[in-house]
């Protein structure tokens, strides 16, 4: 074992203070001067007389006051002790085990401290490979279930992004087809654990989102960007990229992957090694895509605990469609599930809606002049087209939702 191997972890801390101001032989720090088998520098004589063989805060203090700024600040960036790691993670995680693929789950940060944190991970220089196209004909049986999976994700996941940063979430899908970790379909990578109560992977699978109906023109773009990803349009910037996530949110996994590159607010990564290398990109896809249940995805997923946990997820589980790891789909069960309105539902609810404005005399309310010395802002939305001339909409009209 190595004299470094030896010290505590306070002992290290201080060799690595020394180290900042120049000691040589830091190892040193950790033991009295008479019992060292070498010479001691003087640098590492003045740290051991400023320490006075102690290990604790204070003769830390004592030794960092004697530091000009600049160099207690090298030493602080040098501390394994200064604070926890922020991602909470213990040592070693710096090789990671394919066979425990990281979860999507967040730390417990502010949108702002997790901004600072992603902030401070670097772009790994060469990581970015390129990557094959992929094509599935607009001919073949199972085009309109992958085209509407890939175009939920580019929608629920990037509505408001900008055109390149939703063609890299529609790559990050199609590499998933890709690699020998995902299912090998489009439908089951983009549903791919929304069966269970967790680890769902794309969050609008679970969390209630499509119960919402999208908005027409936000849909229609990212239904193009879906029509030319399949079609083979290569999203060159994030490469084989697997992994992204919001700038304001810290998952735990960030770290233990290459970070690729940033697209407005999306972070990309790589497996790290040869999964993340081009041909590592083997699967076949699968042809097929799995009927998805979406009445039932639109539900959020409860979560449970304890002895519950296993009942909540059988329960949850059997209204769904399972996809297994070679693409094959097995129905569980059909339980019943939130029925989405048709034409006539929506035109009858509208009707109403009319009638009992007309009755009560409700209309659209006149929007507010704004406070005296506040000068109002128009909102634009990215990607929306120019508005065109229509007919005047019921105030409380339901929106159409889309087949």
């Amino acid at each position: 074992m190595s004299q470094w191997a030896r010290l505590s972890g306070k002992s290290r801390r201080v060799a690595i203070i020394a180290a900042a101001v120049g000691a040589l032989g830091v190892v040193s720090l950790a033991l009295s001067a008479s019992a060292l088998p070498w010479g001691v520098s003087d640098s590492a004589r003045r740290v051991i007389e400023a320490t006075r063989g102690d290990m604790s805060e204070a003769s830390l203090r004592r030794l960092t006051a004697r530091m000009d700024p600049a160099a207690a600040a090298l030493a602080a960036r040098h501390d394994p002790m200064a604070r926890p790691a922020p991602w909470g993670l213990t040592p070693g995680w710096e090789s990671l085990d394919l066979r425990y693929r990281p979860k999507l789950e967040f730390q417990a940060v502010d949108a702002l401290e997790a901004q600072k944190l992603n902030a401070s991970i670097p772009s790994v220089a060469g990581m970015l490979r390129p990557v094959s196209a992929f094509y599935l004909p607009k001919a073949a049986p199972e085009y309109s279930r992958a085209l509407r999976c890939l175009t939920q994700a580019v929608y629920y996941e990037a509505a408001l992004e900008s055109t390149v940063g939703q063609q890299a979430v529609a790559q990050v899908v199609l590499n998933r087809v890709r690699d020998p970790n995902y299912p090998n379909s489009v439908c089951g990578v983009v549903y791919q654990g929304a069966e269970r109560v967790t680890g769902c992977q794309f969050s609008f699978t679970c969390d209630g989102s499509l119960a919402r109906a999208p908005v027409r023109w936000a849909w229609e773009r990212s239904r193009k960007v879906a029509e030319d990803a399949l079609a083979g349009h290569v999203a060159a910037q994030v490469g084989t990229a697997t992994h992204y996530h919001a700038d304001y949110v810290l998952p735990y996994w960030s770290p233990t992957l290459g970070k690729i590159t940033q697209i407005g607010a999306h972070i990309f990564y790589r497996w790290r090694g040869a999964p993340g290398e081009t041909a590592a990109f083997t699967q076949r896809y699968a042809g097929r895509e799995p009927s998805i249940n979406e009445a039932f995805f639109a539900r959020p997923r409860v979560r449970a605990t304890g002895r519950l946990a296993d009942q909540a997820e059988l329960v949850q589980a059997g209204a769904t469609t399972i996809v297994t790891a070679t693409g094959d789909t097995r129905v569980v069960a059909t339980l019943g599930g939130r029925r989405m309105p048709t034409k006539d539902d929506v035109a009858a609810i509208n009707e109403k809606l009319r009638a009992f404005e007309a009755e009560r005399g409700l209309g659209r309310p006149a929007a507010a002049a704004p406070p005296p010395g506040v000068t109002p802002l128009e909102v634009t939305e990215v990607g929306r087209p120019a508005p065109a001339a229509k007919a005047a909409e019921p105030s409380a009209a339901v929106e159409q939702p889309s087949s």
